[in-house]
């Protein structure tokens, strides 16, 4: 027979030999730092100039950041912080290389959601927040989804469920109970919330509580664990405590109270599953961006999960008459941009190559330019092993990793018009 102590035994097995494949292969600890990049990198893949054009400026301008330079003299490598002041500070033929962003509004919020898992969500979100960090962007991500995929691809690997999005949802949940008995009137009398909630101290705790830095200088996360993988189910008995509580607001209000200079992009990497995680992501978003498989099981994966989503709009919107209270978000809960992007696609595939007509036939130009197409490095990049971005090209041939590279590019360009695109309209 086999019971929950057994489970247990695996359970603490199962840890060891994590941690043994962490410290032998990649997912660094929290203070590993980010890799150098190349004056190459910097100029035509970061900055989009030409090598000779950046070297000149570099010879020009003694006093802007010179890198580590290599002990032949042929190349220099700069820390992400170096390229981020030579954005601000370097100009070509008069123009900043700073990235577009228009003066006070605030972050562009994404939530990346489908219900199906392995869709790729959480490496699309993290070759995303990558890219738009090397573009100059400033990022949040909010890893909404306990497997804590994108946290543990951050090296947040040590988290207290306190700190994670359920301890958002425990914070509101005190917070509006709080609001709510303050106001003179209300006809219906406010429920207590009881004393294992109450006395958490979870209603005190601060925004930056929540928020950690990365090894990259522009990226900051709030993390998740699989420890709250129990967030369902306490956000239902959350909602009993309270019915009135508009539970899928809470991460909304959260981001709310961030500085609309604080940010350019917020990405939300949401679970498999239209629950309380996952609508609170989908709330707080200007754009929805489902990434999906380029088969018929993925296809139909994505179409159910548009059908459940907008069941769970609905039920909102039938649910929570009242108005909320003030924030940047209302109901019914509108969106300015959804889009839908390919993943693991293979261009030599012709099964491939018809789905792909079939999204672009249903979505038309809600689909994206460019999939993401299936590589062996994109298939290591990830949790365990760097992103494409982290990888060095050094350490394999480089038209290999440059051709993986091109593919989250040449997305990130697709995404970046996007993000301009929803920065109109809100």
């Amino acid at each position: 027979m086999f019971d929950h102590k057994d489970l247990a035994q695996l359970h603490s097995s199962a840890l060891k030999m994590q941690n043994c494949i962490r410290q032998n292969t990649y997912c660094p600890p929290e203070g590993k730092a980010l890799r150098r990049f190349s004056s190459w990198e910097v100029a035509e893949l970061i900055f989009k100039i030409n090598q000779s054009t950046f070297r000149g400026r570099m010879s020009a301008e003694p006093d802007l950041p010179g890198g580590e330079v290599e002990p032949d003299g042929r190349q220099r490598w700069f820390t992400l912080s170096e390229v981020n002041e030579l954005r601000r500070r370097m100009k070509v033929n008069r123009q900043s290389l700073m990235p577009p962003r228009p003066a006070g509004k605030r972050a562009v919020r994404v939530a990346l959601c489908n219900y199906e898992g392995g869709a790729g969500k959480s490496t699309v979100a993290l070759h995303l927040a990558q890219a738009a960090a090397l573009d100059g962007y400033r990022v949040l991500i909010v890893d909404m989804d306990p497997q804590s995929t994108v946290s543990r691809a951050f090296g947040q690997c040590e988290v207290t469920e306190d700190y994670t999005p359920l301890g958002i949802l425990a914070r509101d949940l005190i917070r509006e109970t709080d609001r709510m008995a303050l106001e003179t009137d209300v006809e219906t009398p406010v429920p207590t919330l009881p004393a294992q909630i109450r006395d958490t101290g979870m209603g005190e705790l601060r925004v930056p509580d929540f928020i950690k830095p990365t090894r990259w200088p522009s990226i900051d996360i709030v993390a998740n664990t699989p420890n709250a993988a129990f967030g369902e189910f306490a956000s239902a008995k959350f909602r009993r405590w309270n019915p009135r509580w508009s539970f899928f607001a809470a991460l909304s209000r959260f981001l709310d109270t961030l500085d609309d200079e604080a940010y350019d992009l917020i990405l939300c990497d949401c679970p498999p599953a239209i629950g309380h995680q996952t609508m609170n992501a989908v709330f707080a978003a200007d754009m929805l961006y489902v990434p999906s498989g380029p088969n018929y099981f993925e296809f139909d994966s994505t179409t159910r999960f548009i059908g459940r989503l907008t069941e769970a709009l609905r039920g909102l919107k039938d649910g929570f008459d009242a108005p909320l209270p003030d924030g940047k978000m209302s109901l019914p809960k509108e969106f300015a941009e959804v889009k839908f992007m390919l993943t693991r696609f293979d261009p030599a595939d012709e099964a491939h190559q018809k789905m792909r007509g079939a999204y672009a036939e249903i979505f038309g130009d809600r689909l994206t330019p460019h999939p993401v197409e299936d590589t062996r490095l994109v298939q290591k990049s990830g949790p365990i092993q760097p992103s494409i971005y982290e990888m060095d090209y050094r350490d394999l041939t480089r038209d290999v990793w440059r051709a993986a590279r091109s593919s989250f590019d040449s997305a990130y360009t697709d995404f970046r018009a996007d993000i301009l695109s929803v920065w109109d309209r809100i």
